[in-house]
């Protein structure tokens, strides 16, 4: 089947040619410049057309190039800012396709043409002015694409998954992320997976059974509503399927789910669980098998998580060894299965001696974030969820964890629920986490950066017999951390209070009453311990991490002890 193409368009300088090949490699589709088309086809430079030829010959061009890109050919394309001017012109691109116009404040346009000289529409002493007066006599035009996009505060990475949402269908506040390891059937599972570029087609694995190439994390709200439609976009034949929830979830959201799910032609069975991390066990999972044998259900019917972490987690392990592997997808309930457990692929169970010393990789077919959710999750579930947005930002987006820590203690969590707000949030943490997964599938080495907080606060949460919320232990882990990392000298002094004082904003524990040696005891059954040594991640500043080993018990021991309440 041929795909539409995705055609960006816009004034100068909004990131149409940089966002169009960040589009483009998520894809693996072929990017076309109409710029660097006009360009090949008339053997001279845009410059020299103009100053040659004059404006007209230079549109003629353009004119040609659109009438010839208007049939669907799976392509992004990044046009001239003059090229949607003419209405033959806009009806031709969009004919082929979704069109977008990508947007951006004056200020922004003109720092980002600072020592352009290859523009000849902007040969003009006052620049800003002239940007000014363009913007103006476009804006009409402009204003007549269904599609917009301002740039102006966004990453190409960030700009790239809205344009990915709207050629989805996702509203323009959306995010479409695509996790893609770039596996070939000949790769072993310990080689090498930062390919980005899908490669031809036949060797992408899609067998159940072992890891999928890629997958879409869609975040949007009203996702949840859309489901069954989403799972046949992504590859999913409709027939039966199994949903894995907890009675508190599926009150609440069980019936959209299933409506939805109804309507795209799935037949839902629908499997409960108890609620909470002291049954995210054996017996539970074992229990699940029961049901799943009693109801007979077959390699290609799918299993799909509704819930939180503990859901997510136990549902992806059922999904990774029943029947030797079945398709799994992961629609998470809580902020903090929003923004960790949902996206990665390690599913896992607890045992008594520690939490998730059983458990696989699982790679979803397909992530549905709705934040829509949100609004009946309890406040201290939101804010548990809140502690690993943070950590993602402490692990790889200074502007994340600085947004956090400016905004997190002014706005209560239902404000920031009811603005569009948690769809950025979301979005800017999963991506932290999807791109060192990317390049990390099975934890072999930058996948460690994830555990940042969680040696630490695995231990509390066993002390606890996991009354402790899994987001307040990794709030107070991600503090020891920082503590420790100052002790041994790897980050600044004023690190460790920076981010006690974020985590405290928050309305997150930064101290909690528990027995230090007991904790450090309780580290040496942690899944992380690689030989005899205990393995950390520690902050080396904001947006920076790294992985030691073998650091001093005593050490250890005082980090402990500065979360520790008397």
């Amino acid at each position: 089947m041929t795909h539409s193409n995705i055609i960006l368009t816009g004034f100068m300088g909004t990131g149409k040619t940089a966002v169009g090949r960040e589009v483009a490699e998520r894809l693996g589709r072929p990017f076309v410049d109409l710029d660097v088309r006009i360009v090949e086809r008339a053997g001279k430079s845009i410059p020299a057309i103009f100053a040659e030829d004059g404006e007209p010959a230079f549109r003629a061009l353009e004119a040609t190039l659109c009438q010839k890109l208007r049939q669907p050919a799976g392509l992004v394309i990044a046009t001239g800012g003059g090229a949607v001017l003419d209405p033959a012109n806009r009806e031709a691109l969009a004919a082929g396709g979704v069109l977008i116009c990508l947007d951006a404040d004056p200020d922004t346009i003109l720092a980002r043409l600072a020592g352009a000289e290859d523009r000849p529409l902007l040969a003009d002493p006052d620049r800003r002015a002239r940007i000014a007066t363009l913007l103006a006599q476009r804006a009409e035009a402009y204003a007549a694409i269904p599609h917009h996009l301002d740039t102006t505060h966004l990453s190409i990475t960030a700009a790239a998954e809205r344009v990915l949402g709207m050629a989805a269908g996702l509203p323009e506040e959306g995010h479409r992320l695509i996790v893609d390891f770039g596996f070939r059937i000949s790769d072993s599972p310990h080689g090498d997976s930062q390919s980005t570029m899908p490669e031809p087609a036949g060797h992408a694995i899609r067998n159940p059974q072992s890891a999928i190439r890629s997958y879409d994390v869609l975040i949007a709200d009203g996702l949840l509503a859309q489901a069954g439609q989403r799972l046949i976009a992504a590859g999913l034949t409709p027939g039966r399927c199994a949903v894995v929830t907890n009675p508190t979830v599926r009150q609440h959201h069980g019936a959209t789910l299933i409506a939805a799910l109804a309507a795209a032609g799935f037949e839902p069975l629908v499997f409960e669980a108890p609620d909470g991390e002291a049954y995210k066990t054996l017996v539970t999972v074992a229990g699940l098998y029961g049901q799943f044998a009693d109801a007979r259900l077959a390699r290609n019917e799918p299993v799909i998580a509704l819930g939180g972490g503990v859901i997510g987690d136990m549902a992806g392990f059922v999904a990774a060894t029943w029947l030797r592997g079945v398709p799994l997808v992961q629609i998470p309930t809580s902020l903090l299965a929003m923004v960790d457990a949902s996206v990665g692929g390690k599913v896992a169970v607890d045992l008594p001696a520690g939490k998730n010393l059983v458990g696989a990789f699982k790679q979803p077919e397909l992530v549905l974030i709705d934040p829509e959710v949100l609004a009946t999750l309890p406040a201290a579930e939101f804010r548990s969820g809140l502690a690993e947005v943070l950590k993602a930002g402490v692990i790889g987006d200074k502007a994340l964890f600085e947004r956090l820590a400016e905004d997190g203690g002014r706005r209560t969590k239902d404000e920031r629920r009811r603005t569009g707000d948690m769809v950025g949030v979301v979005a800017d943490a999963v991506r932290v986490k999807a791109r060192i997964v990317e390049r990390d599938p099975f934890e072999m080495g930058d996948r460690a950066w994830l555990n940042l907080g969680h040696t630490f606060g695995h231990a509390l949460e066993l002390l606890s017999g996991y009354t402790l919320r899994h987001g307040e232990a990794v709030a107070l882990g991600t503090i020891a951390a920082a503590e420790m990392s100052a002790s041994l000298g790897y980050c600044a002094a004023d690190l460790p209070p920076r981010i006690r004082a974020a985590v405290e904003r928050l309305g997150l524990p930064t101290s909690h009453a528990f027995d230090p040696s007991a904790a450090l005891a309780a580290m040496g059954a942690d899944k992380k311990r690689r030989g005899r040594s205990l393995r950390f991640v520690l902050p080396r500043r904001i947006g920076q991490v790294e992985v030691v080993e073998g650091a001093p018990e005593a050490t250890v021991l005082t980090a402990l002890e500065r979360i520790h309440e008397a």
